[in-house]
């Protein structure tokens, strides 16, 4: 079945490069890295690390951590920007908050330095529905809140949950925050251990998606708030549709015959209902591992034209977990209304395909594609806004 589209009517984010969405917008724009050498992130801490961290700010009244301050900045700016673009609220204003590991700052000193022991106001705190609570309290919201959790494909699963709730009638809009803050040394030290992230060199050394050479991805950090709407006068773009599944194969593997992979990409068009030959961008989950270069590349032979690009900015952005398909979707609603997509520079031979730093925007469906660590598939169908 065919599901209404919606637009993206409002942008925040914060990330690696900073607070707000010029910062964003202005690394990326430029091939910046939003990585930097962060001491102590290292194998057994014993040197820096190349880790997308985002930097200390926010306003104190948000919460003690960065996890809460950057949320609610990235959905407070998101809502202000749709206000400024024409949005009102509608009567039903739901709010989802895709997130995997949430206050991992404040529950690593809960335990270690606190005893466990804190104040109850304190210790509300570290609950995932607190920020959430405290956002719809602000902003007079009382449609359903809730999290949404899908391992670096949250982002994308946080959008089709949205597309489920305006299509069944429950919200008349949405506003939908992923935040991953999570890059502390103990969980770069395992990601490096199972083999995917790389710290020790600079990320566009380690991270080549679709080229030779590529060793991984870069640890990195990010909240993105958007305001999801079918009553925008002048939206960043449409969400035309999307699909979800699930390999069930591995803990972290993909299956290597693709097909639970490919079929979601099948379903995600019939669902916008495009064609693949519709297809003018892939803009990849590309994290630089050989497995996922591998599927990314093979589906795109398979379903879409010679003429699609491909691209992934996790070179750049650094891969931000559960955020990461989130700043993905943000970045192609930019590239939309600025005419150009911030691709990182090649660096090795690599894919036809693979398009070669910023590049003018000439129309076009965008697939955005998240295979998230375990199986969980996820492909969201984009386009302009009319």
């Amino acid at each position: 079945m065919v599901s209404q589209h919606f637009g993206i009517s409002g942008i925040g984010a914060v990330t690696g490069y900073g607070w707000g969405t010029a910062a964003l917008w202005d690394g990326l724009s430029t091939s910046k890295l939003a990585a930097s050498l962060v001491e102590g992130h290292g194998p057994d801490r014993d040197r820096p690390a190349w880790v997308a961290t985002v930097p200390d700010g926010g306003d104190e009244k948000d919460g003690p951590s960065r996890f809460s301050r950057a949320m609610r900045a990235a959905a407070r700016e998101a809502i202000t920007d749709a206000g400024h673009r024409g949005w009102q609220p509608g009567r039903r204003v739901g709010l989802l908050h895709a997130v995997v590991l949430g206050e991992v700052d404040l529950w690593k000193d809960f335990y270690q330095d606190q005893d466990g022991r804190l104040p109850v106001r304190d210790y509300l705190s570290l609950m995932p529905s607190t920020p959430m609570s405290t956002l719809m309290q602000e902003f007079g919201f009382h449609g359903p809140a809730m999290n949404v959790s899908s391992m670096c494909a949250s982002g994308n699963a946080g959008l089709l949950t949205a597309k489920a709730w305006l299509d069944g009638g429950i919200v008349d809009d949405v506003v939908f925050v992923a935040t991953d803050l999570s890059a502390n040394p103990e969980n770069v030290l395992h990601f490096e251990k199972l083999g995917v992230a790389v710290t020790d060199t600079e990320p566009l050394d380690a991270c080549r998606p679709f080229q030779e050479g590529s060793r991984g991805f870069g640890m990195g950090e990010a909240s993105i708030g958007m305001v999801l709407s079918r009553r925008s006068p002048n939206p960043y773009a449409h969400v035309l549709g999307g699909a979800m599944s699930h390999d069930a194969h591995h803990v972290t593997s993909i299956d290597p015959s693709l097909t639970e992979v490919t079929s979601c990409f099948r379903e995600a068009l019939d669902n916008a209902g495009v064609q693949g030959s519709d297809v003018r961008y892939l803009n990849a989950h590309g994290p630089g591992t050989k497995q996922c270069d591998r599927a990314e590349a093979t589906v795109c032979d398979e379903l879409f034209s010679p003429q699609t690009g491909i691209y992934s900015v996790k070179p750049l952005v650094g891969h931000c977990q559960g955020a990461a398909s989130a700043v993905e979707v943000a970045v192609a609603a930019l590239g939309y209304d600025r005419g150009i997509i911030p691709a990182p520079p090649t660096v090795a031979p690599g894919n036809s395909r693979l398009l070669d730093g910023p590049t003018s925007v000439t129309g076009g469906i965008t697939v955005k594609s998240s295979l998230g660590m375990g199986g969980h598939n996820s492909v969201v169908v984009l386009s302009e806004p009319a």
